[in-house]
């Protein structure tokens, strides 16, 4: 997925969302392993609310992989 689809597939409409995703495809996204990319591609095929709520850490993913790159997005907001 090419730079500006990726950028706008991570906008999510909702703004809880966009404030983690948005700065995370743009800072952090870039650096990641092209499996890592993968899994966050695979991330945005989910639905908003399951991954606010992994990403509040109420819910965690079933999908070891999906776990792994929410670990990951979450890392990469701590300074």
């Amino acid at each position: 997925m090419d730079d500006k689809r990726l950028l706008w597939a991570s906008r999510r409409g909702m703004l809880e969302l966009d404030l983690i995703l948005i700065p995370f495809v743009e800072q952090a996204y870039p650096q990641l392993a092209p499996e890592d990319q993968r899994l966050y591609q695979d991330l945005l095929a989910c639905e908003d609310q399951d991954i606010f709520t992994w990403l509040l850490r109420s819910v965690l993913p079933e999908e070891e992989d999906m776990r792994r790159i929410v670990d990951i997005i979450l890392a990469s907001r701590k300074p």
